[in-house]
């Protein structure tokens, strides 16, 4: 029996929510981002079990997203799956430099991010809702 589940619809959506969702709350509370970044950072187990959630959601959306070339959305969240793998394994491995980018980017352009992150989040969730039928 074959599944019929989309696996970059589904991910893409759930993403999007995640990151729009995120976008907001840090637009509502200035600082939030910044207060998590250094939290991680002063603490090995936030920094391990980050980096190892990361890479296990980062290692799923890549596993589940199929590299069709004539599918963007599907291709993109291959990427994205990649790319947060990648990302995990800079937490683990480097966080005190890591972290130290972090806010320092967070800190200058706080309001950027923030809405940088809820446009990317609204359209990853539409194009995981549009793929639906």
């Amino acid at each position: 029996m074959t599944s019929a589940i989309d696996a970059p619809a589904w991910s893409s959506l759930l993403m999007g929510l995640a990151a729009l969702f995120a976008g907001i709350g840090a637009l509502r509370k200035p600082g939030t981002w910044q207060t998590m970044v250094a939290e991680i950072e002063k603490s090995p187990t936030l920094q391990f079990l980050c980096g190892m959630l990361e890479l296990l959601v980062g290692g799923l959306v890549y596993l589940a997203c199929p590299w069709v070339p004539g599918d963007l959305l599907s291709c993109l969240m291959k990427a994205m799956g990649g790319l947060m793998m990648i990302e995990s394994l800079a937490i683990i491995g480097f966080c005190d430099v890591y972290s130290q980018l972090w806010i320092k980017y967070l800190s200058s352009m706080h309001r950027g991010w923030a809405t940088f992150t809820l446009v990317f989040g609204l359209a990853l969730a539409a194009a995981g809702m549009l793929r639906f039928h």
